[in-house]
């Protein structure tokens, strides 16, 4: 009996060991995440993840262009500082501090006076990596803000949530359709910029070219999101070049010093069925 329990606390310990999450800074200065097969790649500059794989198999977009690659992360509504996005929070250099969690700290915002800093925690039960974002008002003013994700992906596969046909704004901007009970959206191509909002169940899903991306959030009621923004976004740029993938916390007032935190959990599956509608797809949820 002693013999076989050693031999099941050793086969476990193998496990643990290969499993392990492994948070180290790489060769060319930025950081690697791993849970399993499930890695993840942060740059400093932004604080931006630049690569979410399963193995091999990258999910997130790879382009070069300014803006069209990588997930970063903005304080919302985007009336408060339209375009182009805050450099301290999205291109500039972030602090960073490696243990069990990967934290990188902004510089503060001379225009907005937020500081922005993101947590990234590998979860081995289930090799998922959690991101809490947190927003501090820095400033000497009451004021209100909502956290907001953005992650690029290819124009490809699919993309679905759970929101009715009716609830997603404009109406027919984006070719989606209900089927098992969720809203669907086939990557397709056109000539402009389009984007929607809608209010979901606290996730949203991607897939294609055998990866499931799930990404899980709080669920805001209507009411929550910043003016004129939404729980859940997608934008496709024009032409087939990539699609932004966006969710947001609630809109939230912030005191002198007082910091708000969202968390949004990323998952990465292997599914080897078609990238389309399906039950089977849905079930993996």
């Amino acid at each position: 009996m002693n013999k076989i329990i050693t031999t099941l606390l050793m086969t476990l310990f193998m496990q643990s060991s290969v499993t392990a999450a492994v948070i180290e800074k790489t060769s060319d200065g930025k950081y690697s995440i791993k849970t399993g097969d499930v890695s993840m790649t942060v740059d400093t500059n932004g604080g931006k993840i630049l690569s979410f794989r399963l193995g091999d198999a990258e999910v997130i977009s790879q382009s070069r262009f300014p803006n069209s690659f990588g997930s970063t992360f903005w304080t919302s509504p985007q009336r408060e500082w339209n375009w182009p996005p805050v450099a301290e929070y999205d291109r500039m250099p972030y602090d960073a501090e490696a243990g069990e969690s990967l934290v990188m700290t902004s510089q503060v915002s001379e225009r907005m006076k937020y500081r922005i800093r993101k947590t990234f925690t590998p979860v081995d039960s289930d090799h998922s990596i959690a991101v809490t974002y947190t927003i501090k008002n820095e400033s000497s003013e009451t004021r209100k803000v909502a956290p907001w994700e953005i992650t690029r992906v290819p124009n490809d596969g699919v993309i679905f949530f759970d929101a009715p046909l009716e609830g997603i704004t404009p109406a027919g901007l984006l070719n989606f359709t209900s089927a098992h009970g969720l809203s669907w959206y086939m990557a397709d191509e056109a000539a402009q910029n389009r984007k929607v909002n809608a209010d979901g169940k606290g996730w949203l899903a991607y897939c294609a070219k055998g990866l499931l991306l799930v990404k899980r959030f709080q669920d805001l009621d209507a009411s929550q999101p910043a003016p004129d923004e939404a729980e859940i976004q997608v934008y496709v740029n024009m032409r087939k070049t990539y699609i932004e993938i966006e969710s947001q916390g609630a809109y939230t007032e912030l005191k002198p010093g007082e910091e708000l935190q969202w968390t949004v959990r990323w998952y990465l599956l292997p599914y080897d069925g078609a990238a389309e509608p399906s039950e089977a797809l849905k079930s993996l949820l």
